[in-house]
């Protein structure tokens, strides 16, 4: 019975996360942020395939990043 309210409290806590704004997509190969869509049909005619100019991968998988801020910490 623990097990499952763990799970349970486990399970809102992720479906309760914001999404992110203006998500960075990157490479999951190389790490890096220069990736586009492969073509103007994909994602509205086709499922979207990204293209990484720096490993050339191809795929439908990319990381989103939120971009971090430089906020100063009070205190």
């Amino acid at each position: 019975m623990e097990k499952l309210k763990r799970l349970k409290s486990l399970l809102i806590g992720v479906a309760w996360q914001s999404p992110i704004s203006n998500p960075i997509k990157i490479c999951p190969r190389c790490g890096s942020k220069n990736i586009k869509i492969a073509s103007k049909l994909d994602g509205w005619l086709t499922p979207e395939r990204y293209v990484c100019n720096d490993c050339g991968y191809i795929g439908q998988i990319v990381l989103e990043v939120e971009e971090e801020r430089d906020e100063e910490k009070g205190g």
